[in-house]
């Protein structure tokens, strides 16, 4: 079993800063790809940026200069630092993780976490 836990949301203004955090667990022997999604109200599900083990990232255009993905492997844990804000970064973001291996053997394709609420005021 694959468990992601989201931190860091909250309200800020417009311009401001926030940084998000997602801690996998579950005895874990590698994930190959860590992501952040997020989905506003009417709006469908979109990718981010997501960050692979050896590190390389992909970042959406619209965060691009702004938002920076990052991880710590040894820690299984992917953050987002959003900079710049805009109100229209406003929606609920989730942490994702793609092949992840257990101790065990298991393999999981897709893992999600339970999201947490960003709202950036004009």
């Amino acid at each position: 079993q694959v468990h992601l836990v989201e931190s860091g949301g909250g309200l800020v203004q417009a311009g401001g800063s926030l940084t998000l955090s997602c801690a996998a667990s579950g005895s874990i022997y590698s994930i190959n790809v860590m992501a952040w999604y997020r989905q506003a109200p009417g709006n469908q599900r979109e990718l981010v940026a997501a960050i692979a083990s050896g590190g390389t990232t992909n970042h959406v255009d619209s965060v691009k200069g702004r938002f920076t993905i990052s991880r710590d492997n040894a820690k299984n844990t992917v953050y987002l630092q959003m900079n710049s804000l805009k109100p229209e970064d406003t929606a609920v973001y989730y942490c994702n993780a793609k092949d992840v291996t257990v101790f065990s053997g298991s393999y999981y394709p897709q893992s999600w976490g339970q999201g947490t609420q960003v709202t950036v005021s004009s």
